[in-house]
């Protein structure tokens, strides 16, 4: 039966391959211009008509499993407030060669100075070029793993987060952990060592982690630590609330 769904669907997916085929040729038929040009030209140009559509369907999966919590985009980033972005050091972040070798990211600052903004930014700029992202607010990441736990989904759960490309861990330090907590998250931050990215916003600065991940038990504690930050890349934030500053400019402070 599955095999036989799977048959169905790859006739539906040739179907619509040839049904958008064919409305793009209709397309050119109906454009005079397109009438001057060489057969191989108006191929080409089919076979492009094709290529985007199926480059944009990608891109549409990605971000849908990426769930993003803004649609945040590269080019809107902001550089006119002193926010400690530099404009070099983003160029080469945003070429995303530091996911193709596996480094983490650690974006810090206070409150609404566009560390999640930023962060959704870099997933939606590494989706684009067909990297698997997911996001996920680090308190109810933790409280679905405890979950996993109870129903025995935990590794799969793993599983899941282990595999992707990127992986966003929104609210780092924002609400307690307790001991369960944190030997998930090891298990997280280890799954993921030795090739796959991880960005962490967190209104803590770095020298303060080791504390919030808890001095009961350093041990765990070095260990997240140093899967986290060894080689990561670091971008401190400041300056006031974006929230504010937007609410200024729009009159509606």
């Amino acid at each position: 039966m599955a095999s036989c769904f799977q048959h169905i669907n790859e006739c539906l997916y040739v179907v619509k391959s040839q049904l958008r085929s064919h409305w793009a040729f209709e397309e050119q038929l109906s454009n005079a211009a397109a009438h001057s040009l060489a057969f191989e030209d108006r191929f080409a140009m089919l076979v492009d008509h094709e290529a985007t559509h199926r480059e944009n369907q990608r891109l549409r999966r990605l971000l849908k499993t990426a769930k993003l919590k803004v649609a945040a985009c590269v080019e809107d980033i902001d550089y006119r407030h002193n926010r400690g972005l530099d404009k070099s050091m983003m160029a080469s972040l945003l070429t995303c060669q530091w996911i193709e070798r596996g480094l983490n990211m650690i974006l810090t600052g206070p409150t609404g100075c566009g560390k999640t903004w930023l962060a959704c930014a870099f997933g939606n700029q590494a989706c684009r070029i067909g990297k698997t992202v997911l996001l996920h607010r680090l308190p109810l990441l933790l409280e679905d793993l405890q979950i996993g736990h109870a129903d025995g989904s935990f590794h799969r759960r793993l599983a899941l987060l282990a595999k992707a490309d990127l992986l966003v861990l929104d609210d780092f330090g924002l609400a307690a952990l307790n001991a369960q907590g944190r030997t998930d998250l090891l298990e997280v931050v280890d799954a993921r060592s030795g090739g796959r990215s991880t960005i962490i916003t967190s209104q803590l600065p770095v020298d303060k982690w080791h504390d919030y991940l808890g001095s009961a038990n350093p041990t765990v504690a070095d260990a997240i630590l140093d899967r986290l930050t060894s080689g990561a890349v670091r971008l401190p934030m400041r300056g006031e609330s974006m929230r504010k500053v937007r609410a200024r400019e729009t009159g509606t402070a």
